[in-house]
C-alpha cells in the first residue's frame, strides 16, 4: 500500500511541471486572443471569447481529473463549447425576429439571425439617417417603435447597438458621430418603456466596412447601424419550434 502511494505522489510530481507549461502557453494564447478581437466583427468576437473562456475552464477542470494531458483534453472541449456562446434562440426570440421582418419589409433592413443566436437588425442610411446627422428619421420610427415592443415582451434579453459611417471626413468627426447615431436609437427604444440599463453602444466610426467606400452606393452601405439582441442560455425555459 505504501509503495503504490509513493509511485502515485512521483508520478503526480512529474506531470506537474507538463501542467505548469500548459497552463502557462494557454494563458498567453488567451491573451493573444483578446488582443486580436479588436479586428472581429461583432459576432467573431462573441464567438471567440467564447471559445477562450470555454477553454480556460475546460484545461482547469481536465487537470484536476488528468494533469497535463487531462488540461490539453479540458481545454479543447471547453473551448468547443464556448465557442457556441451564451446565447439561446428561444420561441420569444424566434417571434421578434418574425415581428421584425413584417415592419421592416420592403425597407432595406435586413434581419437575421447569426451564428451565435443574436437577433441581428442591420440598419441602412437611407432608413435610419441623414448624411452627419444623428437625428432618427420619421421612417425609421415606426421600425423602432416595433423593436421596443419586441423587447418589452421579452424582458431576459440584452442588446447592443453599434453604429458606423463612411470613410468620408476624418475619424475626429466619423467616430463621435456613429456613437452619436447608436445613443440615438438607444435614447428612442428606452422612451418607448426599455429599461436602459439593458442596451450598451457603440460606435466604430469608417473602421468596418462591408462595402467598397470609393463608390456611392458603396458608401451609402456602410453607413449604418446594427442592432444585435441577445437573450442568455439560463434565462431561457422554451426553445425555438
Amino acid at each position: 500500500m505504501s509503495s503504490t502511494l509513493t509511485q502515485r505522489s512521483r508520478s503526480h510530481r512529474r506531470s506537474s511541471p507538463r501542467t505548469g507549461r500548459f497552463f502557462l502557453h494557454l494563458m498567453l494564447a488567451t491573451v493573444a486572443l483578446a488582443s486580436g478581437c479588436a479586428s472581429m466583427t461583432e459576432t467573431q468576437q462573441t464567438t471567440a471569447k467564447g471559445a477562450g473562456i470555454g477553454a480556460v475552464a475546460g484545461a482547469a477542470i481536465g487537470a484536476v481529473a488528468g494533469g497535463g494531458r487531462g488540461a490539453a483534453i479540458g481545454a479543447g472541449v471547453g473551448a468547443g463549447v464556448g465557442a457556441i456562446g451564451g446565447y439561446v434562440w428561444s420561441q420569444k426570440m424566434e417571434d421578434q425576429k418574425r415581428s421584425m421582418e413584417q415592419a421592416t419589409s420592403g425597407t432595406g433592413v435586413a434581419v437575421t439571425q447569426t451564428t451565435d443566436n443574436q437577433l441581428k437588425l442591420e440598419v441602412p442610411s437611407d432608413v435610419s439617417f441623414d448624411v452627419g446627422r444623428a437625428d432618427i428619421k420619421p421612417n425609421f420610427r415606426p421600425i423602432l417603435d416595433k423593436f421596443a415592443q419586441g423587447l418589452v415582451s421579452n424582458p431576459a434579453t440584452t442588446v447592443r447597438i453599434v453604429g458606423h459611417t463612411d470613410s468620408s471626413g476624418t475619424d475626429a468627426i466619423n467616430d463621435p458621430l456613429s456613437v452619436n447615431r447608436a445613443a440615438s436609437v438607444r435614447e428612442y427604444v428606452v422612451g418607448h418603456g426599455v429599461d436602459t440599463r439593458r442596451i450598451a453602444i457603440d460606435g466604430r466610426g469608417s473602421h468596418e466596412p462591408i462595402a467598397d467606400n470609393s463608390t456611392d452606393v458603396g458608401r451609402a452601405k456602410n453607413r449604418r447601424v446594427e442592432i444585435f439582441v441577445a437573450e442568455q442560455a439560463a434565462a431561457s425555459s422554451t426553445p425555438a419550434r
